[in-house]
């Protein structure tokens, strides 16, 4: 059975640039375009303004240790770009404000280029996580929480490689190196939790329908099991090493004993969070891997049960599905009908327009079928073109009625293939449960007699079980 919509797991979608272009309308243009040019602009601006005002490494007293805060603006519109749009929306930006203050420190070029990939670098980590699993971004869940918080770290301590090149084109020795990589690592962590987190919120179920909205303007990021979660956990795995190299080298540094002690304390709590998130993750693998394994089954299970042409029933299916019912009917005493039918003149129709069409007009004559029939009712493909429908608690009345309806919307239905059209007719048996049909073989021969007299008798029409009506009169 198909999961409903709101259980499936949702599509990673960014909004593409080049389908902005060719599918967009002007306004689209103007408004996306206009206005993330408007934030570059501004990113740089903030870029700048971060050197000149000194937002870098700013040391904060908690709990009697030292720690130190990088406060980056460019970094909370960056964030929001990426989540919602996509990652070139927000790399492009993040690269360019962190260049322009390179540049503005007098940073040379070459180290310029290479320290503004630092922020890109971290929203990749951000993006590899949500094309791996299945996590919503409005962050209402306990889940998707605590994955976006995980995520923000590592993502943070990947970026804050910049910082190494920030104290080595500045000069600085290790000791004053801490208050650099630990400002930048630890600020924007703060910030994307505390601030980006709460907007994320609040923004994204809008975000979301207006993807839905304009479907042509995304493009989907498919989860892709095996590939995508190694290489988030790969990416998880290093960040934690990376961190903790660097944080135990920084600490070392250190000449007096109280550094040492408060960079150690920081160390061993941010660890703690780290396991934590570890275990929250592995947690999370698992569960992706089982939802994996149980789409696998159900995928298996589909393809060992239904005819790969039509999608209805196979023919073993059909037969299992048909005594589970012919049973249930005799215990209950209530009546249930079957309608067996084919196509007429189907050897004329492959003949005529090729075995493609042919399978064209099963295709279509399937779609019909579906239309026509209840929840309760169920089809299969039993051979050729030949098809059966059982109709639970109908009984001949009703079945002669549901199988002239459904001729009549057979015969208007429109075969389209390639550049042909053509039209089907079809011919059917009806036969209900009798009390003394000694086994479910017995009710489908009567139905496939009735199936034969109605194809000798000029097809395109319905005959009935003679034993059944002659019985019922």
């Amino acid at each position: 059975m198909t999961k409903p919509a709101a259980e499936k797991p949702p599509p990673y979608r960014e909004l593409s640039p080049s389908r902005l272009l060719r599918n967009g309308s002007r306004l689209q243009q103007a408004c996306l375009f206009g206005g993330w040019l408007v934030l570059i602009a501004l990113c740089i601006w903030l870029g700048v303004g971060m050197v000149v005002w000194g937002w870098s490494g700013i040391p904060f007293e908690f709990g009697g240790v030292a720690v130190y805060l990088t406060v980056y603006p460019p970094l909370l519109i960056c964030l929001l770009l990426t989540l919602t749009l996509g990652w070139w929306w927000g790399a492009v930006p993040a690269y360019f404000a962190t260049l322009s203050l390179a540049l503005y420190a007098g940073m040379p070029l070459f180290w310029a280029l290479l320290f503004a990939l630092s922020n890109p670098l971290g929203f990749a980590v951000m993006v590899i996580g949500y094309r791996a699993t299945a996590m919503r971004r409005d962050l209402r869940g306990v889940s998707d929480l605590l994955f976006y918080v995980q995520q923000s770290f590592v993502a943070c301590v990947f970026s804050s490689s910049g910082a190494l090149i920030w104290s080595y084109t500045n000069g600085y020795d290790r000791t004053a190196l801490l208050p650099v990589w630990q400002g930048w690592w630890l600020g924007a962590f703060m910030q994307s939790v505390f601030i980006v987190g709460p907007l994320m919120a609040a923004l994204w179920p809008r975000v979301q329908r207006w993807q839905t909205a304009h479907p042509r303007l995304m493009r989907d990021g498919h989860i892709r099991s095996r590939k995508s979660l190694l290489g988030l956990l790969a990416c998880v795995t290093f960040g934690v090493l990376v961190y903790g190299y660097a944080t135990t080298g920084l600490a070392e540094a250190q000449v007096n004993l109280d550094a040492l002690r408060q960079t150690m304390w920081i160390f061993y709590w941010v660890f703690v969070v780290i396991v934590l998130f570890m275990a929250f993750f592995g947690y999370q693998l698992f569960l992706h891997w089982q939802k994996s394994q149980d789409g696998l089954l159900a995928e298996l299970q589909k393809l060992a049960t239904t005819d790969a042409l039509t999608g209805l029933l196979n023919r073993r299916e059909a037969d299992r599905r048909m005594e589970a019912e012919w049973q249930r009917t005799r215990r209950s005493g209530r009546s249930t009908a079957m309608v067996l039918l084919d196509i007429d003149h189907f050897k004329h129709v492959n003949d005529h327009y090729g075995h493609p069409a042919g399978d064209a007009a099963l295709r279509r004559l399937a779609g019909v079928m579906r239309t026509e029939m209840r929840a309760v009712d169920f089809a299969g493909r039993y051979g050729g073109e030949e098809f059966l429908i059982v109709l639970p608690e109908t009984g001949m009345r009703g079945a002669h009625a549901f199988a002239e309806r459904l001729r009549q919307e057979v015969a208007a239905a429109v075969v389209k293939h390639d550049h042909v059209s053509f039209q089907m007719q079809i011919s059917l048996g009806v036969a209900i449960v009798r009390d003394d049909d000694a086994n479910f073989e017995r009710w489908f021969a009567r139905a496939d007699q009735a199936l034969y007299r109605a194809k000798q008798g000029g097809r395109n029409r319905i005959e009935l079980d003679q034993s059944t009506v002659e019985k019922l009169a």
